[in-house]
């Protein structure tokens, strides 16, 4: 059913990512910027959890998860600071 998900790389994911976080900018300030907070934050913190827990005991999740996870925490930063500092959005 949702074969093709094994195929989508990195690059593909991470320009989901920025049409997707892109989308919630231009429709309203507030909410990509709590969006943006909340997914950061929790992204972040799973990645520090598996990475700890990877250190304490080896398991088998692949190099490619890590990879997944750091791009996933700093592309919403990336288009934040975008669209803060390119086209001047300062009013939340």
């Amino acid at each position: 059913m949702l074969s093709f998900l094994k195929s989508i790389g990195l690059l593909e994911i991470c320009l989901i990512q920025v049409v997707f976080y892109s989308t919630i900018w231009f429709i309203d300030d507030y909410f990509a910027i709590l969006i943006t907070v909340i997914m950061t934050t929790i992204i972040f913190a799973v990645l520090i959890i598996s990475f700890i827990t990877e250190l304490l005991e080896r398991s088998r999740v692949p190099r490619s998860y890590f990879t997944w996870m750091i791009a996933s925490t700093l592309i919403p930063l990336i288009v934040a600071a975008f669209f803060v500092m390119v086209l001047g959005v300062t009013e939340f």
